[in-house]
């Protein structure tokens, strides 16, 4: 099986991040999975509206979903993995369902279990998370692969009727230096809460 970090098409996972977080409006909320979506958020943007997950594995979509019922005034984009992504694969149907319209979800998709060691992920022999996606009911979801789509996607997230919407970006690991952000989670709950203009927990 060839190897998915070499595969065509794949961006840096950093500068795919970058593309996109420099799109954001300023009100956005970030909900980044464990791993490194938070190390790339973090590095690049630490931001008092990000909301970053750090051992909860498989439940960065349903935050996301969380928050963008609680916040339907703001745009809540979720940044995971293809690992985070796949374990939570339930959470895709529900998303679909509920149809909430200030939601994006985008996958970094490098074929990898990163956290672990780098172990192929399913997403490596096959499996297409923005075909389940549809499958489940999402009308905007895309695999976006290659600095054109990038920017084609990028261009389209201001508009309203391209929310919600699910993207599998694919991507290359290139061994950038992890940007670990604070780890305590009261810290950073009551720095979102506070954010937000809410009272501390």
């Amino acid at each position: 099986m060839a190897d998915p970090q070499r595969i065509e098409g794949r961006l840096s996972r950093r500068r795919a991040v970058a593309r996109l977080l420099a799109a954001r409006a300023r009100d956005w909320l970030v909900v980044t999975g464990l791993g490194t979506a938070t190390y790339d958020a973090a590095a690049i943007a630490d931001d008092p509206l990000n909301f970053y997950i750090w051992g909860a594995m498989g439940s960065a979509a349903m935050t996301g979903l969380g928050l963008a019922l609680a916040q339907p005034a703001r745009r809540v984009l979720v940044l995971t993995g293809d690992g985070e992504a796949l374990m939570g694969l339930g959470a895709l149907a529900t998303i679909a369902v509920q149809n909430p319209p200030n939601l994006g979800i985008v996958v970094l998709d490098n074929g990898a279990y990163g956290e672990t060691g780098g172990q192929a992920s399913h997403t490596a022999r096959g499996v297409d998370l923005a075909a389940v996606a549809r499958g489940c009911g999402w009308r905007n979801a895309a695999r976006v692969s290659g600095e054109e789509a990038l920017e084609s996607f990028v261009e389209r997230l201001g508009a309203v009727e391209s929310w919600p919407f699910f993207a599998a970006i694919a991507v290359r690991d290139d061994g950038e230096e992890r940007t670990l952000p604070p780890r305590e989670g009261v810290f950073l709950a009551d720095r979102f809460r506070s954010a937000l203009g809410l009272p501390p927990s």
